[in-house]
């Protein structure tokens, strides 16, 4: 238990304990205050109050928190589609739908917990309980390669890639509109939108981020790309396209919005290139197109 003991003072005489609880201990919410309390861990002379108990003159209220428990990450049994696999490395085409690595809402199910059950204890450590192995990630309804490190070693040095840059990360991608260009270059720098802090948003204060795009068929209405990832931030592509009034298929998140019955964005990283932490030779290896992106492909080719 954490225990927290704060004195009323003269101005929070006759408040709810539920409220001078939570204005004085901002980050647990009111919610779960008002849940301690019902439990008994509220107490004033040792002993519990309620919620609607209105401060005294003289009042000390002790406030108890358990210790949050360490959350168990369990290995599940989920078949995984290995592009390559050694020691050091293991890389896997992710499929549409698959979170990455446990969070809020998913703590089962993703590529992780298989993983876990894949691997056993041969994943790297550096990123804790929640990430092992993960060094990159891709969301949820992109598809595609993704590489997961086995050890220390090899996620150190597949990280400092990273960071300079120098990995190989090609995708594809469905946008909605004509793009004239040929080909370009989007250089804008990205950041947490202001607006909506699920979402992210082109912002000059934010971190650079580049993106090289180039046509590969357009589709009456709808243009096929290649993206090449000169920086890697979150929802980079999905960002940048949409800033520039070319928002990717089925993201409607970022504006892609479409009749069809689609789960989420079409993007699929298609290939990914790197220096192999232990033979320190290049290595490049691609997932195939997912099925239902050729569809989509097929269906534009006919209109």
């Amino acid at each position: 238990m954490d225990t927290f003991e704060i004195t009323v003072e003269e101005s929070d005489i006759d408040k709810r304990i539920d409220l001078f609880l939570a204005a004085n201990l901002e980050s647990f919410s009111r919610s779960y205050i008002q849940d301690l309390i019902k439990k008994g861990k509220a107490t004033i002379s040792g002993k519990p109050v309620k919620a609607n108990y209105r401060l005294r003159e003289g009042d000390s209220v002790v406030l108890s928190i358990p210790k949050p428990k360490p959350l168990e990450i369990l290995p599940e049994n989920i078949p995984l589609n290995i592009l390559y696999e050694d020691d050091d490395v293991i890389l896997v085409n992710k499929p549409k739908g698959m979170v990455v690595h446990p969070a809020a809402g998913h703590y089962s199910d993703t590529l992780v917990n298989a993983l876990l059950y894949h691997c056993k204890d041969n994943l790297s450590g550096i990123n804790g309980v929640l990430r092992p192995g993960i060094v990159h990630r891709i969301d949820m309804d992109t598809t595609g390669v993704i590489i997961v490190c086995k050890n220390d070693m090899a996620h150190q040095h597949i990280a400092e890639q990273l960071a300079k840059h120098s990995i190989t990360r090609k995708y594809v991608a469905i946008v909605t509109g004509n793009i004239k260009e040929d080909e370009g270059v989007i250089d804008a720098a990205i950041a947490r939108s202001k607006s909506d802090r699920k979402k992210m948003a082109v912002d000059e204060n934010g971190k650079r981020a580049v993106t090289h795009y180039k046509v590969l068929e357009r589709l009456n209405g709808y243009t096929y790309i290649e993206c090449v990832l000169e920086t890697g931030r979150t929802h980079q592509i999905r960002v940048h396209m949409s800033y520039i009034h070319h928002p990717l298929l089925g993201d409607e998140v970022y504006g892609g919005k479409s009749g069809m019955k689609l789960q989420g964005q079409c993007l699929h990283a298609m290939v990914l290139g790197f220096i192999h932490p232990r033979t320190n030779e290049y290595m490049e290896f691609s997932a195939p197109i997912p099925e239902y992106f050729n569809e989509i492909l097929n269906k534009f080719r006919k209109n």
